[in-house]
């Protein structure tokens, strides 16, 4: 991935005006440019969901960027779900092994270890499965290394650092999942196959990044999601993708993940705003943002603002054609076909649906976030609150 870094701030609005006009909407989430038709058939929920937002000026410091992490996580949550000597699962975002933003921050990950380990956890354990172009687990053989992709983007080496451990579930082969149903009334035919390791913890907390995707218009935190599943999972995600998007949202309904997520967290200093999700054009705005909520909704409904809000900083060459092809349907369309056959094979290339995709100019036309509030009890009301000036 070539990072490419404006020499001067956004062209688009500042951090602090992002946070002001997100506070004064109506559903604090909605941009100057933003259309509420989209979402009027969803009901608005009466519950707050906090999000804290923490600046992050370019060019600052490591350890102020760990200061920064440290102190978005603890306004968005108390940490009073966690118990000294409890077991809590980081879940980082490693489809390849390019650099933040392709993946996640190895600062980010440092950051939450070592908060995780001072409020008294006893075990800390990073995971992931990349993605199918990296890695294919099969029930006989596994192809790639979600392990060296780890090491190369920098994630393992910091989370060890840290004194987390890494525990890859591809590496115990196809019987180191289990299955884990969605809610009712899903879009899916069969049941979600989880990692094991995931019924060995207490706790998870997320650390996605804030990305645009080829396929799904966004990789966020819900998207995160299918770095959790098998290779058969993945391919009926594909395979079926008139539903596309809803899986996407009803993947987090599982028990395991709707049970244990405590917390997501995204440093979003650095925006990968065109293509992904492992390369694209790099916006890295004069002040970057950490956003971090208790509520998986709530923090997409903000990291799905900041990208729409920071791919106006990308030049225009850069959001056409096969430089972000979801511009196109016949791109996303044919992308899909390949991914199916890479997973299942030629015959299920064939049968596979077609993916459409849908214009994201505003957080409600996003098909993802629109059946999350259908199945997470409706539009958050939300509390944004700033840690640092």
């Amino acid at each position: 991935m070539k990072e490419k870094e404006p020499n001067c701030a956004s062209p688009g609005m500042s951090r602090r005006e992002f946070i002001h006009l997100m506070a004064i909407s109506p559903v604090a989430a909605i941009m100057p440019w933003s259309r509420v038709s989209a979402a009027g058939k969803i009901f608005r929920s009466r519950q707050h969901a906090r999000v804290s937002l923490a600046g992050v000026v370019r060019g600052t410091t490591q350890d102020d960027i760990l200061e920064a992490i440290r102190h978005a996580a603890e306004a968005a949550t108390d940490f009073s779900w966690l118990s000294r000597g409890d077991s809590v699962l980081i879940k980082p975002v490693v489809n390849s092994g390019n650099p933040y933003p392709a993946t996640t921050s190895p600062v980010c990950v440092k950051a939450m270890v070592t908060l995780l380990k001072e409020k008294g956890a006893k075990r800390v354990i990073v995971t992931d499965l990349s993605g199918i172009e990296h890695v294919k687990l099969s029930p006989d053989k596994r192809k790639g290394s979600t392990r060296k992709l780890m090491e190369r983007c920098g994630i393992s080496q910091a989370a060890v650092a840290a004194g987390a451990e890494i525990v890859l579930p591809e590496e115990s082969g196809w019987d180191d999942f289990y299955e884990d149903g969605p809610a009712n009334g899903t879009s899916w035919k069969a049941g979600i196959m989880m990692p094991k390791i995931i019924k060995e913890v207490d706790h998870i907390v997320l650390l996605p990044r804030c990305s645009r995707h080829a396929l799904a218009g966004s990789s966020l935190g819900m998207k995160a999601a299918v770095g959790y599943w098998r290779t058969d999972t993945r391919l009926e995600y594909h395979r079926d993708a008139a539903t596309f998007q809803e899986k996407t949202a009803e993947a987090n309904t599982v028990a395991g993940l709707r049970e244990k997520h405590r917390l997501t967290l995204t440093l979003a200093d650095k925006i990968l705003a065109t293509l992904g999700p492992d390369k694209g054009y790099v916006v890295t705005p004069e002040t970057g943002l950490i956003l971090a909520s208790e509520s998986l909704v709530a923090h997409d409904m903000v990291s799905l603002a900041w990208l729409l809000e920071s791919r106006r900083a990308a030049p225009q060459e850069e959001k056409e054609g096969r430089r972000d092809p979801y511009t196109s349907q016949f791109l996303v369309n044919t992308i899909n076909k390949v991914v199916v056959k890479k997973l299942g094979g030629m015959g299920q290339a064939i049968k596979s649906e077609k993916l459409t995709r849908n214009d994201i100019k505003t957080i409600w036309d996003d098909r993802v976030l629109r059946r999350a509030f259908q199945i997470f009890g409706g539009i958050p009301e939300l509390k944004l609150v700033e840690t640092n000036s």
